[in-house]
Order: C-alpha cells, then sequence, then structure tokens
C-alpha cells in the first residue's frame, strides 16, 4: 500500500471491495439468462446515449429500455443497506453520490425518451425478468 491515504481501511478491506464486479453480477445474470431464453436480445454493461457517459446493466436500444439491477450496499437500498462499521462518512458520501448520480441518469434518459428500470439485487429474479420482458414487449416498434 502506498503511503497516500486509501478509501480502505486496510489491504483486505482494499482487496474485497477492488473484487467488487461491476457486470456480471450473479442478480444480473439470473435475470439475463431468463430473458435471453425468452427469445428478447439486449446489450450488456452499455450506455443507452452514447454522449451520456452512463453504463445500464441492460440496454434494449429498439424499444429504448435501460434497465439498471442495482446493489443494495452501492445504492442505498432502503431494506438492506448496511452502514459501514470503519470510514463511515466515507462510504455515507459514496452511496450518497451514487444515489444522486443514479437520480441524474434516469432523469436524464427519461428525458430523452428512455423507459428506465431499476431493481434491487435482492429482487427475485423471475419477477425482475418478467416486468422487463413485458416493457420490451410493450415498446418494441
Amino acid at each position: 500500500m502506498s503511503d497516500s491515504p486509501s478509501w480502505a481501511s486496510s489491504e483486505a478491506t482494499r482487496r474485497s471491495m477492488r473484487s467488487n464486479r461491476g457486470r456480471d453480477t450473479g442478480p444480473e445474470m439470473a435475470v439475463r439468462r431468463i430473458i435471453y431464453a425468452q427469445g428478447l436480445r439486449y446489450r450488456v454493461d452499455a450506455r443507452p446515449i452514447a454522449a451520456l457517459n452512463r453504463r445500464a446493466d441492460l440496454v434494449f436500444s429498439r424499444a429504448r429500455v435501460a434497465v439498471f439491477i442495482d446493489g443494495c450496499f452501492w445504492h442505498g437500498c432502503p431494506d438492506h443497506h448496511t452502514i459501514a462499521k470503519t470510514n463511515s462518512s466515507y462510504w455515507a458520501d459514496k452511496v450518497e453520490n451514487n444515489r444522486q448520480r443514479d437520480l441524474d441518469t434516469s432523469e436524464r434518459l427519461r428525458e430523452e425518451g428512455w423507459l428506465v428500470l431499476r431493481f434491487w439485487e435482492h429482487q427475485r429474479a423471475a419477477d425482475v425478468a418478467e416486468a422487463i420482458v413485458s416493457a420490451v414487449k410493450e415498446r418494441r416498434p
């Protein structure tokens, strides 16, 4: 570890947090398998709007549907978010910034005619997939 201050309270915490996946998470893969089996195709971890540096977990370009499957810790789930025991002010700020960015992303996409679907990682994959399939089929050109 370098001499500069770190967001991680220990080297073990640093390794653990750096190993968190930004895409292809378990909940995301479960939803993708169901949707794919129903014949829908999508882009993964893609920008719905090229000029906007924000990535959705699933993008249905023709139907203009952007899907986000948010992690309970990282995005502040009202049911499952926990407060960090160490470096708590850093993590509270981080999660609040994530929430604000999520709201901004959703608003910008809606202004451009996109349907934004947000789900929590703890929601049943079958329920999430059903909502996505229904929305995409309804919005197909």
